[in-house]
């Protein structure tokens, strides 16, 4: 059973991987688009592998309790760590990428709003 999830928690996270390094090619061509349609399977992604996490923790636990070295799965799940930390990473890097369009972003609607006495939209009835 620790075997089926930790290998079903790599393949997520290698498949978030490979959503992330999209998002960030998407980004830099402007495929503003495109980031939109993986977001809900990524979110989607991200309670599965919370969801699997705290089953393998459970797993873990029945193991060492049941007198099992839990040690015959420190491979797998360093493999595991491993992965989360370039996952980790991969996502840091698209939001040192997004931060900046989403402050210039702020920043054109602060202008806006600035400009119009504090007000959005300017409305004369």
């Amino acid at each position: 059973m620790i075997d089926n999830i930790i290998k079903e928690m790599i393949d997520l996270v290698i498949k978030m991987q490979e959503y992330i390094k999209q998002d960030i090619e998407d980004i830099k061509q402007a495929k503003h688009a495109e980031l939109l349609t993986r977001n809900d399977e990524k979110q989607f992604m991200i309670e599965k592998i919370a969801l699997y996490k705290q089953q393998l923790n459970q797993e873990i636990v029945n193991q060492m309790q049941n007198g099992v070295d839990v040690n015959i799965y420190r491979e797998k799940v360093d493999d595991l760590e491993a992965k989360l930390k370039e996952l980790f990473e991969l996502n840091r890097k698209l939001a040192l990428i997004v931060e900046p369009i989403q402050q210039m972003y702020k920043d054109i609607v602060d202008e806006i709003t600035e400009n119009n006495g504090g007000n959005f939209f300017h409305v004369k009835a």
